[in-house]
């Protein structure tokens, strides 16, 4: 039993890593030294590891949902409770982004007025 939650844990984490380096990439061309293209468009390859990672889900009752960041113009990840629709866990964490966001709108504003 131990094993088989061994293996399960094992491969959560290598899809949740798999979305994560997918949700890193900002501009991706379909060239063939990109090594996220790999004969399949990016979006193509990004729903099967969804729909792979939600399949594992299932049992827990949980789901993804990629979502927006409107002021950093980047997709973050977040996994969603199916029978509550309450978010149990982002990645990365929305506060961080919001945090960044903030920190970049005010490095922004300090070298426009000392420029």
């Amino acid at each position: 039993m131990l094993d088989k939650l061994t293996a399960a844990n094992s491969s959560f984490t290598k899809k949740v890593e798999q979305v994560e380096s997918i949700s890193k990439v900002k501009e991706v061309t379909p060239d063939k030294q990109n090594p996220l293209y790999q004969g399949q468009d990016l979006k193509e390859k990004t729903e099967k590891v969804i729909e792979s990672i939600n399949q594992f889900l299932k049992e827990s009752n949980t789901h993804l949902k990629f979502r927006f960041h409107d002021e950093l113009k980047e997709f973050y990840v977040a996994i969603v409770d199916d029978t509550t629709n309450e978010v149990v866990k982002e990645i990365p964490p929305k506060k961080m982004l919001d945090m960044y966001a903030a920190m970049t709108e005010y490095l922004g504003l300090l070298v426009d007025m000392k420029g």
